[in-house]
């Protein structure tokens, strides 16, 4: 199904996205963090990307939290991989969910984009909030 909206990638297609990142984010790659969006409007404040970094890592730059978590992503961790509709030409999300505080779900929607022109990197942080819904363990393809 070509035109699926969403995928599973493969263990070992998860394991490389996750080495890319890790080497861009320690190489110097921009992170944009969405920490203000238009979404969070009519959503209850504790779901907000800008909410829940404050209220995990009080006193630190969301930045530099960001390209310290984002280094930890596992493949275990991976949810899935989904398609952009507002930008289709744009590269594919992947979508993890990490569990911070023995008990605190959170959901990390992010994109890696390389900038050919320019030699760089950088990671589109689209979403890091707590979930709004508890992880279960079939949402996690690779789980142990």
């Amino acid at each position: 199904m070509p035109d699926s909206k969403e995928r599973i990638e493969s263990a070992q297609e998860v394991r490389a996205y996750l080495q890319n990142l890790k080497y861009a984010l320690e190489h110097g790659a921009q992170i944009v963090f969405q920490e203000v969006r238009q979404v969070d409007q009519d959503r209850d404040e504790r779901y907000t990307n800008a909410y829940t970094v404050a209220a995990l890592f009080p006193d630190e730059n969301p930045v530099d939290v960001l390209r310290r978590e984002l280094k930890t992503l596992t493949v275990e961790e991976y949810m899935r991989t989904v398609k952009d509709l507002r930008f289709p030409n744009r590269s594919e999300m992947r979508e993890f969910g990490k569990i911070y505080h023995g008990g605190d779900d959170v959901y990390i929607k992010i994109r890696v984009e390389l900038f050919a022109a320019f030699g760089s990197h950088a990671t589109f942080v689209m979403s890091f909030h707590f979930s709004t819904k508890k992880f279960a363990p079939e949402m996690f393809p690779y789980r142990k």
